[in-house]
């Protein structure tokens, strides 16, 4: 169990006060060197993680489709040289590059001197204390674009171990990054499977019903299959009516509604609440109520039921909304959700890769689905509820805990980089390997964990 060191001295820094006896305070002008390298359109490219790092992208099964252009522009990054973006090294994005590689014109590059181990310092400059530091010495016209320029950069100042030390922090740091990943590697697996009976549990009911097998009659539709004899099937506009009379924002410039805290409805529908006085004018005004269906990656099921509010909602463009007349909006959604529609809309979708297609709206509204009567609905809605309460609150439960465990693998980090925990003394596990595909398990959950680029060019460099 690390313990502090034996003796500390005072730093003159805020965010680190007392630092180890034989540590130092340097400015990073004094570790890295700027590297400006054009002119290497055939090197691998380079992303920049907020979790992860620095890694190398993978331009065929990656999330993101990336169309490269210009790359003899993109800047040379040496194997264990730092990288890391302008505008988001405050939030983390920022790493060693595991291989020579390319990154975007908008990045900065550094090369470490001699006895610089840049592992530990990108560690040191992803805790939460150093990123606050990165705030102020970044500069731009207002806040959210700020960017730390290599000249800003390179005035800021770092707490120096000497070389071996830093060496075995970054050994016991992997290690214990490692140790964490295994346990969130087994709470996404729980997760997945929990959720795959969650979809189970809602398309056996959506497709057949609840209680004893029904007598079945044909749908004439291929990927519909069988369904119930007494169902009526319909296209989703006969009991769903689609909004059509959308308001654009830009016609209510000016109005009352700005004055006040306006629900605004992301791309997934996720619900979230923000206050807005200057809304994009590709958003639309809903009155509550409305289903919600996602255009984007139909095959997630992105769906979301529209709260009623005496304000009007903010509703992304890519959510496709349709007001329930003739069925339960839950059942509606339960219906969009299972994984019979979820592949019929995907394999209809328009896009290259999966993980970047979009819907028509008009597939969305004109879909066909056997339909039970009201009634029906009601009981097959309060079946799926009941039935995946408790996997619902176990997946929630698993997502806490993989919170908690990047929390507290947050903190050692930080404790560890700031001389808080003496680890010299610390040997690896020969039980505990540490291979970089470990490493990644770390990354976020969403598709949004590499930052976007900017390829103005403009890095400030001397």
């Amino acid at each position: 169990m690390p313990v502090p060191y034996p003796s500390y001295t005072p730093s003159g820094l805020s965010w680190a006060p007392q630092i180890p006896e034989g540590w130092q305070v340097q400015r990073n002008g004094r570790l890295f060197s700027h590297r400006v390298e054009t002119g290497y359109p055939d090197l691998p490219i380079l992303e920049v993680s907020l979790r992860t790092g620095v890694r190398v992208r993978d331009m065929v099964n990656g999330k993101r489709k990336q169309v490269m252009s210009a790359k003899e522009k993109y800047k040379r990054a040496v194997k264990g040289d730092i990288a890391y973006n302008m505008m988001r090294m405050w939030q983390g994005a920022v790493g060693p590059a595991p291989a020579d590689g390319l990154v975007s014109p908008a990045y900065v590059v550094v090369k470490p001197h001699a006895g610089v181990n840049s592992a530990y310092f990108s560690y040191l400059f992803r805790t939460a204390a150093y990123m606050q530091e990165v705030n102020k010495y970044s500069r731009g016209i207002v806040a959210d674009r700020n960017r730390l320029y290599w000249e800003s950069f390179k005035q800021m100042p770092s707490l120096v171990p000497p070389p071996g030390d830093q060496n075995q922090i970054v050994a016991y740091l992997r290690t214990y990054e490692l140790r964490s990943t295994h346990l969130i590697r087994h709470k996404r697996e729980l997760i997945r499977l929990l959720s795959e009976l969650v979809a189970s549990i809602v398309d056996r009911a959506v497709r057949y019903g609840v209680g004893a097998q029904p007598n079945l009659k044909k749908s004439q539709i291929d990927w519909l299959g069988d369904v119930p004899e007494h169902w009526v099937i319909c296209r989703a506009d006969q009991v769903l009516t689609p909004v059509r009379k959308q308001v654009k924002m830009a016609s209510l410039a000016g109005q009352d509604v700005f004055h006040y805290s306006i629900p605004v409805l992301s791309k997934t529908g996720d619900g979230r609440a923000e206050s807005s006085t200057a809304i994009d004018s590709d958003k639309l005004l809903i009155s509550g109520g409305e289903l919600l269906v996602s255009k984007l990656n139909p095959h997630k099921g992105y769906v979301h039921l529209s709260r009623e509010h005496p304000l009007p909602i903010v509703c992304s463009s890519e959510l496709v909304p349709l007001m329930p007349k003739k069925c339960l909006p839950e059942f509606a959604k339960f219906v969009y959700q299972c994984r019979t529609v979820r592949e019929y809309l995907q394999a209809n979708a328009r896009s290259a890769t999966r993980s970047h297609s979009r819907v028509d709206p008009a597939l969305i509204s004109k879909m066909v689905w056997a339909w039970p009567d009201i009634e029906e609905q009601r009981s097959i809605v309060e079946y799926i509820q009941n039935e995946n309460a408790p996997l619902l609150n176990a997946i929630e439960q698993a997502k806490d805990e993989i919170r908690l465990v990047r929390e507290l693998c947050d903190g050692q980090i930080a404790r560890v980089v700031t001389g808080q925990f003496d680890v010299r003394t610390w040997q690896p596990d020969p039980e505990d390997p540490i291979t970089e595909e470990d490493l990644t398990a770390l990354g976020d959950d969403d598709d949004n964990d590499t930052t976007e680029e900017e390829t103005d060019g403009d890095d400030g460099h001397d």
